[in-house]
């Protein structure tokens, strides 16, 4: 069961058993039919796990960063992941597990999970694909040369896009980095 969230602009904070708890649960899918970008994470964390929220550790870079790229008109709070289906952008993982971290995934896992994402995209319909984290689209799909930004394969009818992991973990990106990238995204599917 999930933690409850602690009102506006908070974040919840599970303890260490909550956490434990959370090994191997599922989220539910932010999705709906026609979305303009549907996002692609990895696979939910243990936080999010124990809050039932998408991208709820507080280190995680995704919520900020769709506002600072204009995709939310304020900074959504992981408590209001269903918010984004107003804005016509929807959010799931390949692999649906939780896992403290996405280094106990196997390729068999991404491998499924690609397939899975498959036939959700195929009954949603989205516009855009958008995987945050290239490495797990490359296993996922077999392709090893893949870069951020579009790409020429589709799945289904949607367009297919990658982005950097906005895990706090990814020093590589820093927000202004991260903000430009989600942003060429945006201004792709105006």
């Amino acid at each position: 069961m999930a933690i409850p969230c602690p009102g506006p602009g908070r974040h919840p904070r599970p303890d260490a058993a909550a956490l434990r708890a959370a090994s191997s649960l599922t989220l539910r899918d932010v999705v709906a039919p026609g979305l303009r970008i549907l996002f692609v994470g990895i696979n939910p964390g243990l936080y999010s796990g124990a809050t039932g929220h998408h991208f709820a550790r507080p280190g995680n870079r995704f919520w900020p960063t769709l506002h600072a790229a204009g995709l939310t008109p304020r900074q959504l709070t992981p408590c209001e992941d269903r918010e984004l289906l107003s804005f016509g952008l929807g959010v799931t993982n390949l692999v649906p597990r939780t896992t403290a971290t996405a280094a106990e995934l196997t390729s068999d896992e991404l491998v499924r999970g690609g397939k899975r994402l498959a036939r959700l995209v195929g009954r949603m319909k989205p516009s855009v694909v958008a995987f945050l984290g290239l490495v797990s689209y490359r296993t996922a799909f077999g392709d090893p040369h893949a870069t951020v930004g579009p790409q020429s394969v589709r799945l289904g009818d949607a367009r297919v896009w990658l982005l950097p992991n906005p895990s706090g973990l990814n020093a590589h990106w820093q927000p202004p980095a991260l903000a430009k990238a989600f942003r060429a995204l945006r201004d792709a599917c105006l």
